[in-house]
């Protein structure tokens, strides 16, 4: 039997006296420690896996880049990586890398690749806004990111990058790490690097950059698209005062020159700030692997563009656009052949930066009665001439009933009168009587490539174009009658001259002979001196051209010409609704003129050639300005004036079938019906042409 002191006895041999504090720490801080270590080396293994090549540090994986020379040699743009050799950090201004220092990395050179000052910062501001507003990567951490990794965003990616960081600062000297963040960061427009940046975008190597040029570069790296100076100037002028800003409070300027910076203009290379020659970029891009294949090498790309005609008719297009936007004229577009066919300017569009579909090339918009050359070539070359009769009249095919831009019917008159007036009743009837089918063809053989619709209203300019075209088409007029294929590319070559492409000349054959070829010129001379594209008209040059309006002024046209050389102009609406009374004879006419005007003492252009040879004892009829006598006198109507612009604008205005009027095909709904005898056709002597089964398209 126990005593009574057995348990007491028992429990007090078993106690055990407890360690000093500072046991107890030491002991459970080499815990942790050695599972901290544990924990470190499992978590750097897993991410230090799939860790890039480190030896790739100094190649440059980059795609060849593609430079677009005028066809003087100036610049027009460069596409693909730019690359330049590096810029040597001595020989920059200090405020040169401390403007991206004091925007990009404060502590760079207090930290050992990452800041977790920064981190913290940045993840308190980020937790507070509920979203990324601000990052907290150095420099060196960036330049890890450009050098070796992809720009994903996710855990391991940024683990990785700090790992990176760290060998890097182990590796190069904070100098040397500068350097090569400087010479390998992305500027936006291709140019990687501060040297090929600053000669993108100031004309001027990086040791000659000015402290607000210095600012504006360091401020695009935040996102280089977003404030880029020649789409964005407003918001990269505002990015560039807040790097001034920080580099004031960093002490790297004094607040006179922070001063002297913001009011100091910054100009932008011209030949960037000249977007709109990037529509004519962009039509050149598609076709130049078709020429030489997949570049693998840096090309040089001669082109036809003038860049100072290019200057000009940004000019006259903005100007027009300022002027008439009140009226809806809410875009255009110009292009501007010679007679060979070269492209000597092109705008696609209002603005490049708000929308890069190019009007000039891709759009197809109805011709209105620019679309009528084609209906007289035929007539002429069916035997009409620019005296044969005919008579403005009420008429009617199958269900289409077509109406004059002036509402009322002049009677008898001359063909030529006619083509100057536009009216529209004769061109109905003397497409109906040529043959639709045989307007086509001659559309086609002048360069139309889109679809041709064999309906009546085809004679008014119910056909789909692009500007591109008709200045093709128009451009065998102004050449002496040859068909040409319009192109941008005289010659590629590599930098070291190299030539990978030659091309030849852009006529293709004759397209137009005599007497049709001077026909065609004496009346479209008449629209000009006196018709309805007269506010086109520059004295003492030689011009012809003709006038486009379609149904409810959604689209209107001018397209002109001088002596090998012609330009086409569209204005109206991408939505295709109408414009405000917005005519040929308007605004695409006051474009025309605007840019001929500045460019014709450049051109030196020569008076419009009479073409081939004419036949044996042909006799040339009178003058144009016979042919178009009487146009307002003798029963002809006045031309209505346009009060906001004080110039004549007499235009058409087709009136379409509706949608279910049967093609002309049908006999019985292609007969012209007129309310009175139809004097002049055929042509005496000549008997009337046989009516052809038409096609639907063409």
């Amino acid at each position: 039997m126990a005593g009574p002191g057995y348990g007491g006895g028992q429990q007090q041999g078993d106690a055990r006296p407890r360690r000093p504090w500072w046991k107890r720490l030491f002991y459970w801080s080499a815990v942790l420690a050695v599972w901290g270590l544990i924990f470190l080396v499992v978590f750097f293994a897993v991410f230090a896996r799939g860790l890039p090549d480190t030896s790739s540090l100094y190649k440059v994986d980059r795609q060849p880049s593609i430079t677009y020379l005028d066809r003087n040699g100036a610049l027009i743009a460069t596409r693909g990586t730019q690359m330049a050799p590096p810029a040597d950090l001595d020989s920059l201004p200090d405020y040169v890398p401390a403007a991206f220092i004091a925007i990009e990395d404060r502590r760079f050179y207090n930290h050992p690749g990452f800041d977790p000052i920064g981190m913290t910062r940045a993840m308190v501001r980020n937790l507070r806004a509920g979203r990324v507003v601000q990052g907290g990567s150095t420099l060196t951490q960036q330049l890890a990111k450009n050098l070796f990794l992809t720009p994903d965003q996710n855990l391991r990616r940024k683990v990785q990058e700090l790992m990176l960081a760290v060998w890097l600062e182990m590796k190069f000297s904070k100098k040397e790490i500068l350097a090569l963040y400087l010479n390998r960061v992305y500027f936006g427009a291709g140019a990687y690097g501060i040297e090929a940046a600053s000669q993108r975008y100031f004309d001027k190597p990086a040791k000659n950059l000015t402290v607000g040029e210095a600012a504006l570069l360091a401020g695009l790296l935040k996102a280089p698209s977003r404030y880029s100076p020649v789409s964005e100037s407003e918001r990269a002028a505002a990015r560039a005062t807040v790097v001034l800003n920080e580099m004031e409070e960093a002490g790297v300027i004094t607040a006179a020159q922070r001063e002297q910076a913001v009011t100091q203009p910054i100009i932008v290379s011209r030949t960037l700030a000249s977007q709109h020659a990037q529509y004519f970029i962009d039509w050149l891009d598609k076709s130049i692997r078709g020429l030489v294949g997949e570049p693998t090498e840096d090309l040089v790309v001669e082109t036809t563009l003038d860049l100072t005609l290019q200057t000009d008719a940004e000019r006259a297009v903005r100007r027009i656009l300022d002027r008439d936007g009140g009226k809806g004229v809410q875009q255009a577009a110009l292009v501007a052949l010679d007679g060979d066919g070269r492209v000597r300017a092109m705008i696609g569009g209002a603005s490049y930066a708000d929308s890069q579909f190019n009007r000039a090339v891709d759009a197809r918009r109805q011709a209105g009665s620019a679309w009528k050359p084609f209906v007289y070539l035929t007539a002429m070359e069916a035997g009409y001439t620019p005296q044969s009769p005919v008579v403005d009249q009420p008429i009617t095919i199958g269900n289409w009933s077509p109406k004059n831009y002036s509402g009322t019917f002049s009677g008898p008159m001359t063909i030529a009168q006619a083509v100057a007036q536009s009216t529209n009743t004769v061109a109905a009837q003397i497409a109906d009587q040529v043959g639709r089918d045989s307007v086509a063809r001659t559309a086609r053989r002048l360069g139309i490539e889109s679809r041709i619709g064999l309906e009546p209203s085809m004679a008014l300019g119910a056909v789909e174009v692009s500007p591109l075209e008709m200045a093709t088409a128009y451009d065998a007029f102004a050449n002496g009658g040859e068909r040409v294929q319009a192109y941008g590319i005289s010659r590629i070559r590599t930098p070291q001259g190299r030539v990978i492409y030659q091309r030849q000349s852009g006529q293709v054959g004759q397209a137009i002979n005599n007497p049709p070829l001077y026909y065609m010129n004496q009346m479209l001379r008449g629209v000009v001196t006196g018709g309805s594209g007269r506010s086109a008209a520059i004295p003492g040059r030689d011009l012809a051209g003709k006038t486009g309006t379609t149904s409810d002024y959604k689209d209107a046209w001018f397209v002109g010409y001088t002596g090998g050389f012609v330009t086409a102009v569209w204005v109206g609406k991408d939505d295709n609704t109408p414009m405000r009374g917005v005519t040929g004879g308007s605004s695409p006419a006051a474009i025309w003129r605007g840019f001929m005007a500045a460019a014709l003492p450049r051109l030196n252009a020569p008076a419009i050639p009479n073409g081939p040879p004419m036949p044996e004892g042909w006799i040339a009829p009178d003058p144009v300005g016979d042919l178009i006598s009487g146009l307002n006198d003798g029963g002809m109507p006045a031309e209505p004036v346009d009060p906001e612009q004080g110039q004549p604008y007499v235009e058409e205005k087709p009136q379409y079938p509706p949608q279910n009027a049967a093609p002309s095909g049908n006999p019985k709904q292609s007969v012209v019906r007129p309310t009175s005898p139809q004097p002049g056709y055929p042509p005496e002597g000549r008997p009337a042409p046989e009516k052809k089964p038409e096609a639907l398209f063409f």
